[in-house]
C-alpha cells in the first residue's frame, strides 16, 4: 500500500556505507538510539510484517512497568522496570498541576534490571537494585523506570533518576552505585533522561526544578569525575556525546540553552538559545552537525555546525538552519543517510528534510493507522519503523517515493523505542517484551509464539 499520491514527494536516498567484516547479527544496540545514536541499525534487516501469530519468535511477560527502551549486546537484552510492592498507602506525592494526568506513588516499587536471552526470550536474571517509595508522582502514561540503560558489553548501566545510578556486570551483580538525590520534576510528570556513555566516562543530566547539574562518573569505579551546575529547569532530554575534531563533547538540549561541555572536565564549550520549555527529544548528530528540537510551548528545530563553535553562538552562522513548524515533542527524530525525519509533537504526522539544508522533502503527511507516538523511530534496510501507543507499527520504505509497506498490530501498548539487531526487531510493550524475526526454514509452527513466564 502507498501513501496517497497527493502526499507522496521525492526523498533523497543516501545509503549508509557498508561495514565490512562481522555479520549483521553481531552489531550491538548499546543505547536507546542505536549504535550511531541516530536511530539506525546500519546492517540490520528485520521483518516487514508480523502479528501475534506471524514472525513472532517469542513474547515474554515483563513484571511491573517501565518505559525504558531495550539495549542489546550479543545475545543479551537489558531492560529496566519498576515493580509495585507491598500494600497501597495514602500519599501526598502527586502534583497540583494537571493532577488528573498524574499517577501518585501509592506503593513501594522494586527498581529492577532484567537480562533476557535474545534467542528465545528467556529471562536470564533479574536484579532488584533498590526498593523505595517514590517521593513524587509520574505521568499516567509514564513509570518510575523510564530512563533507558546503556551497555559496553562488560557492564550494563541502569539509571532510575531519584532511585540512583547502578553498574551491573553481565551476571547481574552490582559493581557500584551512586545516589544523586531527589528530583523535583515540573508538573510532577516523572523522570526520564537516560545516561550517555563514551570510553570510560558515563554522563547523567539532572535538570529539574531544584539545583540542576550535569555529572560524569568513571564507568569502572563509579568515582565522580566532575559536576557542573546548570541554569536550567526540568528537561527530559538525554545527553549526546559526539567527537569534534577528535575531542568528545557532551551536548544537552534544554529550555534556556542548548549547551556543549568538554567530556574531559565539564568545561562549557558553546551554548545556543532557541528552544522552549519541556524539552524531551534528544539531540542527534552526523557529518559535523547536531540537530535539536522541541514542540511544547513553541515549535523549534536547530541544526548547529560543531566545528569552530565557541561561546554563545545564538544567531550566528554556526546555526546552519532553523525550523518553526511540525517539530517533535516526545519522540526524537531519526537521521537516515542525509535525511532527517520527525513526527509532529507526538502525532502521526511525518516530515522529512534534507539534513544539510533543512529543505522539506516530504510532508507533513498523516501516516495511515498511526496516532499517539512516544517511541522514537528506528531504521534499517532502507526502512523506517514507527510504533504507536495503540500497538501499531508502520513500516515505511525510503526511496524516490515514501511507501507504506505494512501496518502491523500487537496486543500491547508501546512507548519504548524499538531496538534492531541483525534480522531481529525487539519491541518493549507495557506488558511484554517481543522478539520479532522470520523463522528459519523448517522451524516450528509460526503460530507458536513461544510466550514465556517471567521469573519472579
Amino acid at each position: 500500500m502507498k501513501i496517497t499520491a497527493a502526499i507522496v514527494v521525492a526523498i533523497a536516498v543516501l545509503s549508509l556505507p557498508g561495514l565490512a567484516g562481522e555479520p549483521a547479527a553481531a552489531d550491538p544496540w548499546p543505547q536507546w538510539r542505536g549504535p550511531l545514536g541516530t536511530g539506525v541499525a546500519p546492517r540490520g534487516s528485520p521483518p516487514v510484517t508480523w502479528s501475534e501469530t506471524d514472525n513472532l519468535r517469542w513474547k515474554t511477560p515483563i513484571p511491573g512497568k517501565g518505559l525504558s527502551s531495550p539495549v542489546v549486546w550479543g545475545d543479551r537484552i537489558f531492560i529496566t522496570t519498576a515493580i509495585p510492592h507491598g500494600e497501597a498507602i495514602e500519599t501526598e506525592g502527586g502534583h497540583p498541576h494537571g493532577a488528573h494526568d498524574n499517577m501518585p506513588p501509592s506503593r513501594q516499587h522494586k527498581l529492577t534490571v532484567l537480562a533476557v536471552d535474545r534467542r528465545d526470550g528467556e529471562i536470564l536474571w533479574h536484579k532488584t537494585v533498590r526498593t523505595l517509595h517514590p517521593h513524587e508522582s509520574t505521568h499516567v502514561t509514564g513509570s518510575w523506570a523510564s530512563a533507558s540503560p546503556v551497555t559496553d558489553g562488560k557492564h550494563v548501566f541502569a539509571f532510575f533518576g531519584s532511585g540512583g545510578l547502578y553498574a551491573l556486570d553481565l551476571k547481574g551483580n552490582v559493581a557500584w552505585k551512586a545516589d544523586l538525590g531527589k528530583m523535583q520534576v515540573k508538573h510532577g510528570h516523572g523522570e526520564g533522561s537516560s545516561p550517555a556513555l563514551h570510553g570510560d566516562t558515563i554522563v547523567v543530566n539532572w535538570d529539574h526544578e531544584g539545583e540542576s547539574f550535569l555529572v560524569a562518573f568513571d564507568k569502572r569505579t563509579g568515582t565522580r569525575r566532575w559536576k557542573v551546575e546548570r541554569d536550567e529547569i526540568t528537561s527530559w532530554s538525554s545527553p549526546l556525546i559526539v567527537e569534534v575534531d577528535g575531542k568528545p563533547q557532551v551536548i544537552v538540549a534544554a529550555t534556556r540553552r542548548v549547551r556543549s561541555y568538554d567530556l574531559k572536565d565539564g568545561g562549557l564549550i558553546w551554548e545556543c538559545g532557541g528552544l522552549s520549555g519541556n524539552v524531551v527529544a534528544t539531540p542527534l548528530a552526523a557529518d559535523g552537525i547536531v540537530y535539536v528540537a522541541n514542540s511544547y510551548e513553541t515549535r523549534a528545530m536547530l541544526a548547529i555546525r560543531l566545528t569552530g563553535a565557541k561561546g554563545d553562538i545564538t544567531g550566528t552562522d554556526a546555526v546552519v538552519w532553523t525550523r518553526d513548524r511540525d517539530t517533535p515533542y516526545v519522540p526524537s527524530p531519526i537521521l537516515y543517510g542525509g535525511t532527517l525525519c520527525f513526527l509532529k509533537h507526538y502525532q502521526g504526522l511525518l516530515t522529512c528534510v534534507d539534513a544539510k539544508t533543512g529543505d522539506t522533502s516530504f510532508g507533513p503527511a498523516r501516516l495511515p493507522g498511526i496516532r499517539n507516538v512516544y517511541a522514537s523511530p528506528a531504521g534499517a534496510a532502507d526502512r523506517i519503523y514507527i510504533v504507536d501507543r495503540d500497538g501499531t507499527t508502520l513500516v515505511l520504505r525510503r526511496g524516490a517515493e515514501l511507501e507504506a509497506l505494512a501496518r502491523n498490530r500487537l496486543d500491547d501498548s508501546f512507548s519504548a523505542s524499538p531496538a534492531i539487531v541483525g534480522d531481529q526487531l525487539i519491541l518493549r510493550g507495557e506488558r511484554y517484551l517481543y522478539g520479532i524475526s522470520e523463522p528459519p526454514a523448517g522451524d516450528r509452527n509460526p503460530s507458536d509464539t513461544g510466550t514465556k513466564t517471567p521469573e519472579r
